[in-house]
């Protein structure tokens, strides 16, 4: 496959809207959480404040050159996750780098990120590090599960390996979509869905609740505005891959907007609803109800 570098400046320019996006995106939604309490909530700029807050300041703490990439390996496994799957269906600009197979490289970034995290939290020197480790390794294993079992049904469906492919093959209307051909596999990618956004009730590896731990307080300073980066690229980035497997792609910038904004707002709605799992919970939750559809999605393709 010979390289394209016109892509190069699109690719730049796809990422700074995903990323305004995400931030902008991400803060309404958690106004919407805090309304559902009752509460006020945070101003829809407040992550650019934290951002540009956290990109100012310096460290000189020191943990390990391991413990410093786990964010950069996390940012990269979202904007790889973007780069290589098309954005806007049928547009050169937001096409991206994506190639026939970008399906399976695609699944990789999906878990790129979170390995890199936990390579970093290993070199923590934290004690409880290795606790952590162990919790978001098994819910996000678990989560990705059902995932990867719904994307080979889908692409035993439409015999194509390639996200452009797969987003063609659903032109045509709404009931050409895989939520209405392929209803089954949907339903196990969404609920793998709910897993992998890191909301409640399966937001165990952050566990808002246990203010002393975890990552948002084991890094600090540029590298936490790294992770906070990465935390307005990487669910977009996510849903734009269930959107154009299972949601027919997006044709417009306004298209995609709405689509992944309506995903994400399904997550925050089932965050809101339900308490916190915890580990054992979910992981059996995974076991029990989203596994044995994504075994059954298969059998039926």
């Amino acid at each position: 496959m010979d390289f394209d570098w016109m892509k190069i400046p699109y690719a730049f320019l796809t990422v700074f809207i995903v990323v305004n996006y995400g931030f902008l995106m991400t803060a309404l939604i958690q106004k919407i959480g805090a309304r559902a309490g009752r509460r006020y909530g945070i101003p829809i700029w407040q992550n650019y404040i934290d951002m540009i807050k956290n990109y100012s300041l310096r460290s000189s703490i020191t943990h390990g050159v391991m413990f410093y990439l786990g964010p950069v390996f996390r940012l990269s496994g979202g904007v790889g996750l973007l780069l290589f799957v098309p954005t806007i269906y049928g547009s050169y600009m937001f096409s991206n780098f994506s190639f026939a197979g970008d399906l399976i490289l695609a699944l990789y970034f999906v878990f790129f990120g979170t390995l890199g995290m936990a390579l970093g939290a290993g070199e923590s020197g934290h004690p409880h590090a290795a606790i952590g480790v162990s919790r978001g390794l098994s819910q996000v294993s678990m989560a990705e599960l059902p995932f990867a079992m719904a994307v080979f049904s889908v692409a035993l469906q439409y015999q194509t390996l390639s996200v452009t492919d797969i987003v063609a093959a659903q032109q045509g209307g709404m009931l050409h979509w895989t939520l209405f051909t392929n209803p089954i596999a949907v339903t196990a990618a969404m609920l793998s869905f709910l897993g992998s956004m890191m909301r409640p009730p399966f937001d165990v590896v952050i566990a808002p609740q246990e203010i002393p731990i975890g990552p948002p307080t084991e890094y600090h300073s540029s590298y936490l505005a790294v992770m906070q980066t990465n935390r307005a690229i990487f669910p977009v980035a996510k849903i734009v891959i269930y959107m154009n497997l299972f949601f027919g792609g997006a044709t417009g910038w306004p298209e995609l907007f709405l689509k992944v904004f309506l995903l994400y707002l399904f997550s925050a709605f089932v965050g809101v609803c339900f308490p916190r799992f915890r580990v054992e919970q979910s992981v059996r939750w995974f076991l029990v109800w989203a596994v044995p559809l994504g075994i059954l999605s298969i059998m039926v393709v």
